[in-house]
């Protein structure tokens, strides 16, 4: 397996989401440049982290043509995992981090129903709930990617079964929406916008959100609003990106301390 997450500490908490709070970590931009130099450095990283992600997109999605081999996944004896990919993502996106939670004894659950995660919200919230029945799943955790986080969230806020989520884990996920949608041409993307029924529903529902924790990159080109969660457990990291971020050890180190 691509070893991504190598050396990622497996320190267990009780209760991932207490408090809404934002845990960044150490990066600072110096403040003893001109503002106009700051901001080119700013703009140049921002460009660079954006170039970055696109090229982590490409790689991943190429890695991810196939079926891949979910059953291979299921076995292990920690708590179950269910693996909610991104919209035009199929659940061999996250792969290299399903592996990874699987080597440490996690049973990963794949929804296959989502395919590339096409549909709507509220119908793929039932294709997840419908897995989590049928495999008599309890006490899991949710580990989400951009829409997948919408998806879990739904499951979470609206449907009986979600009593059974300790916690999610999402990363990436454009909980107050995304401006940009509403300049997309397909119905799937624009249904991100903030004033979507679905979203506005989502955003109201903040009961649940003590039991999410948010991972975001300082930079998100495709959710500018970024994807802190009032209620949550919010965790910005250093580096920027939509995809890329999938990558940082501190993923796994979240999903590792949701979930024991």
């Amino acid at each position: 397996m691509t070893r991504l997450y190598a050396g990622v500490p497996t320190r267990p908490s009780c209760n991932p989401g207490a408090g809404s709070r934002t845990v960044p970590e150490d990066e600072e931009m110096p403040t003893d440049a001109e503002p106009g130099s700051l901001a080119r450095r700013a703009w140049g990283r921002d460009l660079s982290w954006w170039a970055r992600d696109y090229v982590y997109a490409v790689a991943a999605q190429l890695r991810a043509i196939g079926a891949g081999r979910p059953d291979d996944l299921m076995s292990g004896t920690k708590r179950p995992l269910v693996l909610l990919p991104g919209i035009y993502e199929t659940w061999r996106f996250l792969e290299p981090l399903a592996e990874a939670l699987h080597e440490r004894g996690h049973p990963v659950h794949v929804v296959a129903g989502l395919g590339a995660n096409r549909r709507p919200v509220i119908e793929s919230a039932g294709r997840v709930v419908d897995l989590i029945v049928e495999r008599e799943l309890e006490d899991l955790v949710l580990v989400a990617h951009s829409k997948g986080g919408l998806i879990g969230k739904h499951v979470m806020a609206f449907d009986p079964v979600g009593e059974r989520v300790r916690a999610m884990v999402a990363v990436a996920t454009p909980f107050g929406g995304s401006r940009y949608s509403s300049l997309m041409p397909a119905p799937s993307l624009r249904a991100f916008r903030s004033g979507d029924a679905t979203m506005r529903a989502l955003a109201a529902s903040a009961e649940v959100n003590t039991r999410i924790v948010s991972v975001y990159g300082a930079f998100d080109p495709h959710i500018p609003e970024g994807s802190e969660l009032a209620g949550a457990r919010n965790i910005r990291l250093d580096a920027g990106g939509h995809f890329r971020v999938l990558a940082d050890p501190r993923v796994i180190a979240e999903v590792v301390r949701a979930a024991e």
